[in-house]
């Protein structure tokens, strides 16, 4: 019988440290860049031990590429390519310790790695990242549920709320995120008594001259509004129907100038229309923004750039779902929370990061056809096989994960709608709602703006 030998050459550190690395996204992780985290956050010990920090730091890192493993289990896929090269086989107890030592403070290794690596991360100019020369933002929070340990709930609350409220008790993250790439600028999180707002002036930090950041009717409150538009960052936020604005001036692109609180803005009143074979809807939008400037930044485009925010929503989708595949959070400590979601992030933005390299590289289309899916898939498999860790003498932007993106872009986005309503209740009794059909349907828009009314 004929037989087929594959033989390759597996590059790793040495000795110890071999288990550490991410597979083909220790490239943009490099060992250097672990070491110095690990310096400047005081986490480097003197003693060589059998699991080094540098070791532990990427263990955390490749837990968040198999959420659904144990970390005994991740040391496994950590080590499944590096045949002879594998020096040891820790217990659970030991690798337990080994994160504790880590540590989990605001200055520990991973939050170092993530304020890094967090920003735009992209040269691209056009297409969904920037509009009319500003990089397009959002901003927006989701919740995140955690282990229900005795510990964690002297941190994190669960939520009042119909049927038992949410079992679990929940952390809220609040982020910046830049639009087409979906990188996250900014990120921070608290329990969930810390409302969304306050989040969100923790995230001022990042908002600077020369950017437009996008924000949902939730953060129409003027007290913030102001703080926002103190950093110097231009707004486009959707305001409530309930706000009665002073129409101080009338444009002719059908916005007009008007003030909330101690900030001037345009408003922008339209409305909506989305057909589908199954009927029409209709519905009204107000938008203010503090671009002044109607003649170059008329209304019409404003409206439309707004659709954009949903981005925001994508990238959660991708942490929650496509990464913890909607699972709680492993870690039963609030300091060990902290360690996991900065590693999360991590872990989602260099993701992000090798996407972006890829289609920039690739330089023919906008970064949001490249999928996250086939991106955490790509790291997967090449960290299970310990392949290409160290970059070769010629330097490859694109790399296996990216020819892999790249060979499965996405369609250009269609117009489509679906009712939004909820798939999984809490309950396991038969919610009493209406028969609501969940097909989506092609849609068509038009947009109407509306005058503004007398001064």
């Amino acid at each position: 019988m004929d037989q087929c030998v594959i033989t390759r050459e597996v590059t790793v550190a040495a000795g110890v440290f071999a288990p550490g690395h991410m597979g083909e996204l220790t490239q943009i992780v490099p060992f250097e860049m672990v070491d110095q985290a690990r310096e400047a956050t005081g986490t480097t010990r003197a003693r060589l031990r059998v699991l080094p920090s540098r070791v532990v730091v990427y263990l955390l890192l490749a837990g968040c590429l198999f959420e659904g493993l144990g970390y005994r289990q991740v040391w496994h896929k950590l080590t499944a390519g590096l045949g002879e090269l594998l020096t040891a086989q820790p217990s659970d107890n030991a690798l337990w310790q080994a994160r504790a030592r880590l540590g989990a403070a605001e200055e520990a290794p991973l939050r170092w790695l993530f304020d890094l690596l967090r920003g735009p991360a992209t040269a691209i100019t056009g297409g969904a990242v920037r509009w009319r020369g500003l990089p397009v933002c959002a901003v927006d929070g989701t919740i995140m549920s955690v282990p229900d340990s005795a510990r964690n709930l002297a941190v994190y609350s669960k939520q009042a709320g119909s049927h038992g409220g949410s079992g679990y008790p929940l952390l809220r993250l609040a982020a910046l995120v830049t639009c087409g790439t979906r990188t996250i600028i900014d990120a921070v999180f608290s329990p969930v008594s810390c409302g969304e707002q306050d989040c969100t002036r923790r995230l001022a930090r990042s908002l600077h001259a020369g950017m437009i950041v996008l924000l949902d009717r939730n953060f129409d409150v003027a007290a913030l509004i102001g703080e926002l538009a103190a950093t110097e960052a231009d707004l486009l936020v959707r305001v409530k129907s309930s706000r009665k604005p002073p129409v101080l001036r009338r444009y002719r692109d059908g916005s007009f100038l008007s003030q909330i609180g101690t900030v001037q803005v345009r408003m922008i009143e339209c409305e909506i229309t989305i057909a589908t074979s199954a009927g029409r809807h209709t519905g009204g939008y107000r938008l203010a923004t503090t671009l002044l400037d109607w003649r170059r930044y008329p209304a019409s485009e404003l409206v439309i750039l707004y659709h954009r925010r949903w981005e925001i929503e994508t990238a959660f989708l991708e942490l929650k779902s496509s990464i913890l595949g909607g699972r709680v959070l492993r870690a039963r400590t609030p300091a060990g929370i902290a360690q996991e979601v900065y590693a999360l992030l991590t872990c989602y933005q260099i993701l992000r990061i090798a996407i972006t390299d890829a289609i920039e590289a690739a330089g023919r289309c906008d970064p949001d056809r490249g999928s996250f899916t086939i991106a955490l898939n790509a790291a997967r498999d090449l960290l299970t096989q310990a392949a290409n860790i160290i970059a070769g003498t010629i330097i490859d932007l694109t790399g296996g994960i990216g020819r892999r993106v790249l060979g499965n872009l996405l369609p250009d986005r269609r117009l489509r709608i679906s009712p939004r309503i909820v798939k999984r209740a809490l309950s396991r009794y038969p919610a009493k709602a209406p028969n609501i059909t969940r097909r989506s349907y092609k849609a068509t828009l038009s947009i109407s703006i509306l005058t503004a009314p007398d001064p």
